[in-house]
């Protein structure tokens, strides 16, 4: 049986619609209360027993390896001053048996075109694509999930939710026949549909498992809308091969690549956050009354 050990993370994008907050700084680095994005989706690969992550980066992007690197000094200086906790709080953002790659992506030219950059390290192994745009909180990790579904299917799996319907222009959208309550046999999967015209509203959410033979149709496939090359299509030449199936996966989903979702997200861990949840409970119960 083969296992899930690599996840990619796409984070390459520019990250315009937090300007001028992400103009010298990634929005993979925008902290949810003290935490960047990115830390979130790389814990939750590790939580699905992923060891190495490929992040697929740009220009602009160098904060995100200094995050997950040794930082020296700073462990100096803490040492220094007694502060442990603060220490090993640095020291445990990535544990030692995980190993980090990094992949320059030249020109964003698409999720598709991301994903391919990553088949020298990924080789002929399934491997797990974590969107750090979205943030997903749930009592077992959204991707742990997803790896426990592969390690029974060994098939491609895309993590899926039920959209509004007038929002299917901004997702990838599957047909799909249910199996059970949460998993269903993807027939089709078309990129950002008109509402008119969308097969169903359960959409694409970030979280993808994918067949290593998703290379051979990324490097063959045309680029297609916004002259990019759309993981969504290569999906579909898959699908005419391997079985595809979706998961609708349990836990609360937040859109941080939007300014409400990035805000919704904050709210709700600074409400379950050891250090200051009570405090800030009171301060908006207080701007309640």
């Amino acid at each position: 049986m083969v296992k899930v050990t690599k996840a990619v993370f796409p984070v390459a994008g520019m990250g315009t619609r937090f300007l001028p907050a992400t103009k010298a700084m990634p929005k993979e680095m925008l902290p949810i209360v003290d935490k960047p994005l990115i830390q979130y989706a790389v814990e939750e690969a590790i939580a699905a027993g992923i060891t190495d992550l490929i992040f697929i980066t740009g220009r602009s992007k160098r904060a995100i390896p200094d995050h997950f690197d040794k930082a020296y000094e700073l462990e100096a200086e803490l040492e220094e001053r007694g502060k442990q906790k603060l220490l090993d709080l640095v020291r445990g953002i990535i544990p030692p048996h995980v190993t980090c790659v990094y992949i320059r992506q030249a020109e964003a030219l698409g999720l598709g075109h991301a994903v391919l950059k990553a088949k020298p390290v990924v080789n002929n192994e399934p491997f797990a694509v974590i969107l750090a745009d979205d943030l997903i909180d749930a009592t077992t990790p959204a991707m742990k999930q997803m790896t426990e579904l592969y390690s029974y299917y060994q098939c491609s799996i895309l993590g899926v939710q039920e959209v509004a319907r007038e929002e299917t222009g901004s997702y990838g959208i599957v047909a799909a026949q249910p199996i059970s309550e949460k998993l269903s046999k993807v027939d089709a999967i078309v990129e950002k549909p008109k509402p008119e015209v969308a097969p169903s509203t359960l959409g694409v959410v970030g979280r993808y498992i994918l067949t290593p033979r998703i290379f051979h149709h990324l490097e063959t496939i045309p680029f297609g809308a916004g002259g990019e090359l759309q993981l969504t299509d290569g999906i579909a030449e898959l699908l005419k091969e391997q079985q595809v199936l979706a998961y609708a996966f349990d836990g609360v989903r937040y859109d941080c690549g939007s300014k409400i979702g990035y805000l919704k997200a904050t709210v709700e861990h600074a409400l379950k956050h050891p250090e200051v949840a009570d405090e800030f409970r009171a301060y908006l119960d207080a701007r309640c009354d």
